[in-house]
């Protein structure tokens, strides 16, 4: 009896419930590729809506169809009861509906004001002094910290995702999409945006968050919308689920939610850093005096906020970025002998037939690590070309490598000869991971291996770094999730500005702590750990 009453209590308050956005039936397909099939939503006003999926699950494509740019082959969608007609982002501005983006759509040159009504129409004579008012209103009302005056290349990353969140409420939006908004924030910085999220809510917006974070789904969500395939699965409150329930069906079934932190018992120093400083293309330090020991038989992760050093830190380990005068990367054999590897390129050391051997992942996949436009024997190729002689190289050997690591690492691909850009992000990164494990490293460096990834592919790839450790290879691992870094690293350096504001072990320190030293750098915790 409790139960049927709890049924018809639950039905009455969802038949009271007034809604922003529902969309039924929504179906979108790209050619062959069927994007989203009779998917179902419904969004609250006053509330927060998780999205979740796995990649490839048509999040982005849903989303897509509500701000604008993509427009549904059938299905309908009605905005706060009336069925609307999205068939361009002006349309969905015009129905009160913005989309922040995870890469946020700024003019570095212009300030916060500037960028707030850029596009809009009087924008050029608009009254600066009405408008700074108007944007410091809105900031007292939901606690945002801005200042309109300020550029945009002056300001943190968490300041440029106030200004996009602020464009969208100055043009009167009360539907906000969120993509990924905590991708490169740290722990504070994601609690002051949960703040906000809230006191939005509390103003009657609803807000949907796209995230791949489950702690941060069961911490701002009041329910929970999942997609698998491009089918709509379930909605449920979030007060009645957990990590688990919500990967399991995310996924179509169970998985393992923890990350193995497997103890190598011999430990080798095989990196001493010491000093190390490069500068940025603008000629201003980018890493300064940057001093560790990278041992084999660990990962060692980097925590930051996104520019404070990273990029420039881990290609100057491959050799692909000079250091300064009086920077020193000491490379030390496991069969014994140093080599000094500042002022030699990679190629200069295998040419020179130095035992050294370092991968590197680096953040762009098809930028960076493969040509998208080949397939994945050609890839492979790209890091063994150079140790053939002759005029031809032996594909075939290539094409053996690549047929076993399709199998090994579980690669979804038509077949080994389809060009890389057909694959999704996952495979793209299972391929680049598996030709640089490929080389039997010394060192391997990985940027951000799990960025865009779902969960499944995210412990793919949490297990090959975890082998490669067992291995006795030292893993120099950059991440953005804190959780994950915690998890899976043996101790963890935190970058602050260019600078080393500490090396701790994850196992004493709190995440809360670690997110203080990546905005402020402790000279005493510093000089203790160098």
């Amino acid at each position: 009896m409790l139960f049927l009453r709890f049924l018809e209590e639950e039905k009455l308050l969802d038949n009271q419930a007034k809604y922003a956005i529902e969309m039924r039936n929504v179906t979108k397909t790209f050619g062959s590729v069927v994007a989203n099939h009779n998917v179902n939503l419904d969004l609250r006003e006053g509330e927060i809506l998780a999205l979740l999926g796995e990649n490839g699950s048509g999040k982005t494509t849903l989303m897509n169809m509500l701000s604008g740019i993509y427009f549904p082959d059938s299905g309908e969608i009605h905005v706060h009861g009336k069925e609307v007609s999205i068939r361009a982002p002006k349309d969905a501005f015009d129905l009160g509906i913005g989309m922040i983006h995870q890469h946020f759509k700024l003019v570095d040159v212009l300030t916060a004001a500037e960028n707030i009504v850029l596009g809009l129409p009087g924008g050029v004579r608009i009254n600066r002094k009405a408008l700074s008012e108007k944007i410091r209103e809105i900031s007292s009302r939901y606690g945002f910290d801005i200042d309109p005056d300020k550029k945009v290349y002056n300001m943190s990353v968490s300041e440029k995702q106030t200004v996009e969140i602020i464009k969208v409420l100055y043009r009167g939006a009360d539907i906000l999409i969120l993509d990924e908004p905590t991708a490169v924030l740290t722990p504070q910085e994601t609690d002051k945006l949960f703040r906000i999220l809230k006191a939005m809510k509390k103003d009657g917006k609803a807000i949907i968050i796209i995230t791949h974070k489950m702690n941060e789904v069961l911490s701002v969500s009041d329910r929970v919308t999942i997609l698998r395939k491009g089918e709509y699965i379930a909605t449920v409150n979030t007060a009645e689920a957990d990590k688990q329930s919500l990967t399991d069906m995310m996924v179509g079934h169970s998985v393992s939610l923890s990350i193995d932190r497997p103890v190598v018992e011999k430990k080798e120093c095989r990196l001493s850093v010491r000093n190390l400083t490069c500068l940025s293309e603008d000629n201003v330090p980018a890493i300064r005096d940057v001093s560790f020991d990278a041992m084999g038989g660990e990962i060692l992760g980097i925590a930051g906020i996104a520019g404070s050093g990273q990029k420039e830190l881990c290609e100057t380990l491959a050799g692909l970025y000079p250091a300064q005068p009086g920077s020193s990367i000491v490379f030390h054999r496991p069969e014994g002998g140093d080599e000094e590897l500042v002022g030699h390129t990679a190629a200069e050391l295998q040419k020179n037939g130095i035992n050294i051997s370092l991968a590197f992942v680096p953040e762009d996949r098809l930028g960076m690590g493969l040509v998208a436009s080949l397939d994945m024997v050609d890839n492979l190729m790209l890091r063994t070309y150079r140790d053939h002689s002759g005029p031809f190289v032996d594909r075939k050997a290539a094409a053996d490598v690549a047929t076993r690591l399709v199998k090994e690492l579980e690669i979804v691909i038509p077949g080994i000869h389809t060009p890389i850009r057909r694959l999704s992000g996952g495979n793209v990164q299972k391929v680049l991971l598996g030709r640089e494990i490929e080389g039997n490293p010394h060192i391997l460096v990985v940027a951000y291996p799990v960025r865009g990834l779902d969960i499944n592919s995210s412990y793919t790839v949490y297990n090959l770094l975890n082998e490669q450790k067992k291995k006795g290879v030292s893993v120099i691992f950059i991440g953005e999730d804190l959780d994950v870094l915690m998890e899976i690293s043996d101790r963890v350096m935190v970058l602050c500005g260019g600078e080393v504001s500490g090396i701790v072990d994850p196992r004493t320190t709190t995440k809360e702590e670690i997110g203080m030293m990546m905005v402020h750098v402790d000279n005493d915790r510093k000089e203790n750990q160098a």
